[in-house]
C-alpha cells in the first residue's frame, strides 16, 4: 500500500538543542494544538502579548485561532517548538507564515515564551520558516514589528531582512526578505 504525503510534507520534525543546553521539539503545527496554544497564551506576559499582537490583548480570540489552525497548510506554514509537560507538551515557541492573496508573498509572526529568549529558539524557528517558504516557491516574506521590539528587529537584520518604517506609523517597522529572486 502506497502512502500519500501528509499535508505538512517537507517539514521534518526534529529535536533542537538550544544554546543553554535545553532540548525542544520542532514540528509543523496541527489543529490539535489549539488547546496548547490557549495555554501558551495564558503563560505570556502582558509585554510579550503587546509585542506579538501590537496592542493590548487580555484574552485570545478563540475563533481566529481555530480558523488559522484549520487553514494550514493550504493558507500558509505553521511551526511549533514544544517541551514535555505534566499534561503532555507545552508550546514554548511558534512561527507562522500566512500566504498573501497574490500567491507570491507571505506575512510572518513569531512568539517565544519567557525563559526561551536569547537561546537561539527564535533564530531556529525563523530559519526553518524561511527555508520552508522558499521551498514552496514564495518570493517575499514580510512582518510588522514594533519599533521598541529591538530583539526581533535585531533577529530580522541578522537573517537578512530589509527593515523600513511603516508609512504613516513611526511605531512600526516593516521587515522584508526576498526569498526567491526572479
Amino acid at each position: 500500500m502506497e502512502t500519500q504525503p501528509g499535508p505538512n510534507a517537507g517539514i521534518s520534525e526534529r529535536d533542537l538543542t538550544l544554546r543553554d543546553g535545553r532540548t525542544v521539539h520542532l514540528r509543523a503545527v496541527s489543529s490539535a494544538d489549539e488547546g496548547e496554544f490557549l495555554q501558551a497564551f495564558e503563560r505570556l506576559s502582558d509585554e510579550a502579548r503587546y509585542m506579538r499582537f501590537m496592542r493590548v490583548v487580555h484574552a485570545p480570540d478563540r475563533n481566529r485561532l481555530h480558523a488559522v489552525l484549520e487553514s494550514f497548510p493550504e493558507a500558509g506554514i505553521g511551526l511549533v517548538a514544544t517541551v514535555p509537560a505534566d499534561d503532555g507538551i507545552d508550546i514554548i515557541g511558534s512561527a507562522i507564515a500566512v500566504n498573501a492573496p497574490d500567491g507570491q508573498s507571505c506575512e510572518f509572526a513569531i512568539t517565544v515564551a519567557a525563559g526561551y529568549g536569547g537561546v537561539g529558539l527564535a533564530t531556529a524557528l525563523m530559519t526553518v520558516l524561511i527555508e520552508e517558504t522558499r521551498r514552496r516557491g514564495l518570493k517575499e516574506m514580510e512582518g510588522f514589528v514594533l519599533s521598541q521590539n529591538q530583539s526581533m528587529l535585531g533577529l530580522a537584520k541578522r537573517l537578512g531582512f530589509r527593515i523600513a518604517y511603516e508609512p504613516g506609523d513611526a511605531s512600526v517597522r516593516v521587515c522584508r526578505l526576498t526569498l526567491n529572486p526572479p
